[in-house]
């Protein structure tokens, strides 16, 4: 799916999307980030803040005059700690006194495999991490966090990163980069899990959602439909893997090259990320096997088991 080419905000700018909700979009369009971050503002009264975003002097004032008279920011919630969403949130939480809630810093959530692949030297790619993030307070999967007028459940969603939430506001959800409009998300190990990324979506399939807020793009009006699509590209990408195994054993690296024809060279490397996260889901479910200690390096073969 391509990204609208209708959505392009002004950067700054409180929007209202519906009562009680605005978007302010974060001056960082980037090809990993589409048009910038998508800041939410939620409640009439005392507000809460989901993913205030990068740091940024410019995005801060954005978000501090958004708050009208007889409003004040009483939660600042991190879905995750990529750059793009949640370094800001220390210098918010400075300016207004609220706290900084989130599931945990940068390792929390992270699988036991990840956490293998960490250990051996495998860094992270894409958004790059906010190793200092700290939330003020940690929140757990079915809690609900409750300001003036408005609860949101927290859907733990790992896969994109470790530690990343869902929100669930009545019928609507923020999905931050775990389902987007304008794209697939990026599952880049040690920090994405694609085992765990396709259990979130399953999991939130199971939910009727009206619409889904997401990270960076529009507002997804068929959520059922775009989560349909995303499991089913995925286990597209999953078919051609195994097809190319099936002619010879791989790298991730030549996979990439063989499967992604279309992938511009700047992007080349994030698609091997994807095809390596597909490897170790293969992997521990016994489709593939590494040829020497599971690496990104390794060359995989077809299981015979």
């Amino acid at each position: 799916m391509q990204a609208p080419d209708d959505f392009n905000p002004q950067p700054g700018l409180a929007e209202e999307l519906e009562p009680g909700l605005r978007r302010i979009l974060a001056p960082n369009p980037s090809p990993m980030t589409y048009r910038g971050t998508n800041t939410y503002v939620l409640g009439t009264g005392g507000l809460a803040v989901i993913d205030p975003g990068p740091d940024s002097d410019a995005h801060l004032k954005a978000i501090l005059a958004a708050v009208q008279p007889g409003q004040q920011i009483t939660h600042i919630i991190v879905t995750h700690s990529h750059l793009d969403h949640s370094p800001l949130a220390r210098g918010l939480s400075q300016a207004t006194g609220a706290p900084v809630y989130a599931f945990g810093g940068p390792q929390a959530g992270r699988s036991e495999v990840m956490s293998g692949l960490a250990a051996d030297g495998l860094a992270g790619g894409g958004e790059g991490i906010d190793r200092e993030f700290s939330p003020d307070v940690t929140v757990a999967d079915g809690e609900v966090i409750s300001g003036n007028g408005w609860e949101l459940e927290v859907i733990h969603t790992p896969g994109h990163l470790g530690n990343h939430i869902a929100l669930a506001w009545k019928d609507a959800c923020f999905t931050a980069d775990h389902v987007m409009g304008w794209a697939s998300s990026l599952v880049s190990p040690p920090d994405g899990d694609l085992t765990d990324f396709m259990a979130s979506c399953r999991r939130l399939r199971q939910r009727d959602w009206r619409v889904f807020h997401a990270g960076h793009g529009a507002p997804i009006s068929d959520p059922a439909g775009r989560l349909d699509w995303l499991i089913a590209h995925r286990e597209s990408r999953e078919a051609a893997i195994l097809a190319a195994l099936a002619q010879a054993p791989a790298t991730a690296r030549s996979l990439a090259e063989q499967i992604y024809t279309d992938t511009p060279p700047a992007l080349l490397k994030a698609a091997e990320r994807n095809v390596f996260a597909h490897l170790v889901d293969l992997t521990g479910r016994g489709r593939t096997a590494p040829q020497s200690p599971l690496s990104a390096s390794s060359v995989f073969a077809l299981s015979s088991g």
